[in-house]
């Protein structure tokens, strides 16, 4: 079962940056690369918008690339707070506890991240999480260490202390048509950057815009309208 929140999904305008929905026939199996040559596309790496970014749903966001291939990209902001919406109350709305089993959860069940991962399908959870963590036909292995799972059976075991090291929740995602997001980082739109663990999981969500520049040696204040690629 995949992981639906009880909260409105997003409109079917036509796609803007990051808004494209995933195409039903988008699909690899567990370790095939989405591109057929090996360094073509940007899956497993981060995306760093730049100043120039206009779409303020982007703004100084940092997305981690699951999928990127000629059919388009999906991917996952990782620096943005989904306000006031925490992990274990989410887990009562799902009915995967009870709400006086909340006390009983796991530290890292009760401190994990639930982020606004993009403005498509945003009553859709996703699972970013470490590949210690695998369920057949359900988990996505994006590179060695960073995966994905979007159905409830990694929140309950998450939730009985049997999930991953590391995860986040994401609700929604970013999409990009064919084509689309090549255009945005060539108009100056995008850096991209190889990503780590610490960046996608660490718990300073706030300074990961800032780490991911410093990443590839740069102060945020010596941006300019100029592309560049790590």
């Amino acid at each position: 079962m995949a992981i639906e929140s009880k909260r409105p999904k997003s409109g079917e305008a036509k796609p803007k940056s990051g808004e494209a929905k995933l195409r039903s026939g988008a699909k690899r199996k567990a370790g095939e690369s989405w591109s057929g040559e090996q360094g073509s596309y940007l899956d497993g790496q981060l995306l760093i918008a730049m100043p120039v970014m206009e779409d303020e749903r982007f703004a100084r966001s940092v997305i981690y690339i699951c999928a990127h291939s000629s059919e388009g990209a999906m991917g996952i902001i990782v620096n943005r707070p989904a306000g006031s919406i925490d992990f274990p109350e989410l887990l009562v709305q799902l009915d995967i506890v009870e709400k006086p089993e909340q006390i009983m959860l796991p530290d890292h069940a009760e401190s994990m991240k639930v982020l606004r991962g993009g403005p498509v399908e945003t009553g859709r959870g996703f699972v970013l999480h470490s590949s210690d963590f695998f369920i057949k036909d359900a988990t996505l292995p994006i590179d060695d260490g960073i995966s994905l799972t979007a159905t409830v059976d990694i929140l309950k075991a998450i939730a009985s202390g049997a999930g991953p090291k590391h995860a986040i929740l994401a609700l929604g995602y970013a999409g990009w048509a064919p084509g689309q997001l090549e255009t945005e980082i060539q108009d100056n739109g995008w850096l991209h950057c190889d990503a780590d663990a610490d960046l996608v999981f660490g718990d300073d969500v706030e300074e990961k815009y800032d780490r991911a520049l410093h990443k590839l040696g740069i102060e945020p204040g010596m941006l300019s309208t100029e592309a560049g690629h790590a």
